[in-house]
């Protein structure tokens, strides 16, 4: 997109993290926004901070494809347009594959892909109707790599990156532009948010917590900020933060090696950040 001014910006998971700061810097571009959340008082708090941009709210369960929709039809009505959708919203989960089930599997597609997914069905054809639009799938470092413990979040997050991938390549030649966005160690409330197994004592998650969110490097505002760069000049992946560039290079050139490399790094990010003794094992930290 050449320009954000006066166009109308989707944006979902915008209550808090990244989806809040994207609204932000979407507003200081002069764009109009369309907000969704299914924390209602989270997104009253994002609206709160936006000024004088022209910003409608949806309380919206991205899981739901008949909410979705109707969100679509709703964004549709108020604005007669939209340009800019960014799929933003999800959730983490940590644990073992052995130690976690199908619904939690399940929980987390749904809210991960399949909310992703049902954004990009439902406001294409809207999309379509512009002389120039753009899609912004959010993935995730863990769509670059999948540590232990991240069997299931990672899958999501793989599923977004070839999702996007795949659509990018139908839609070339079209008004509608296509963006996959890779974040690294945001500071969001994700992990603090997330689901863990049973089989890690509330005690251990709550160390393992902290000592993560402290070694997270990037803030949503630096993040937003990338993103909306990326947006502007259409790049296809849009990587944000020095662990993402690292993690991919090492993903790519040592196929072989890179998890157990990989691993490592994690692992000496957060003692470096946090002395005390940690267990092994890995959070999410992107969106």
């Amino acid at each position: 997109m050449k320009t954000l001014q006066d166009s109308v910006a989707i944006v979902t998971g915008a209550g808090s993290g990244i989806g809040r700061a994207l609204a932000q810097a979407l507003a200081s571009q002069g764009a109009q926004l369309a907000l969704a959340d299914i924390n209602s008082a989270n997104l009253e708090q994002t609206r709160s901070l936006l000024g004088s941009a022209k910003v409608r709210t949806y309380t919206v369960d991205v899981s739901e494809s008949s909410t979705m929709e109707s969100f679509a039809h709703d964004v549709e009505k108020d604005f007669g347009r939209a340009s800019l959708l960014i799929n933003n919203a999800g959730v983490g989960f940590v644990g073992t594959f052995a130690d976690s089930t199908l619904e939690d599997f399940d929980w987390l597609f749904r809210i991960n892909f399949w909310g992703l997914v049902y954004g990009c069905k439902f406001f294409l054809p809207i999309l379509n109707r512009q002389p120039e639009a753009h899609i912004v799938n959010i993935s995730s470092l863990f769509g670059l790599i999948a540590p232990r413990e991240q069997t299931f979040y990672a899958a999501s997050k793989f599923a977004i990156r070839g999702f996007t991938q795949g659509l990018r390549e139908e839609l070339l030649g079209t008004n509608v532009t296509v963006s996959c966005v890779f974040p690294g160690g945001i500071r969001t409330n994700l992990t603090e948010n997330c689901r863990v197994t049973n089989a890690i004592r509330p005690e251990d998650w709550e160390q393992r917590k902290k000592n993560f969110v402290s070694a997270l490097s990037n803030s949503p505002e630096k993040a937003a900020q990338v993103i909306v760069q990326g947006i502007l000049k259409n790049k296809a992946r849009i990587m944000v933060g020095r662990e993402a560039y690292a993690f991919d290079f090492l993903q790519r050139f040592f196929p072989v090696r890179s998890p157990a490399l990989i691993q490592s790094m994690l692992q000496w990010r957060i003692r470096d950040s946090h002395p005390a003794k940690v267990s092994q094992g890995t959070v999410s930290s992107s969106t």
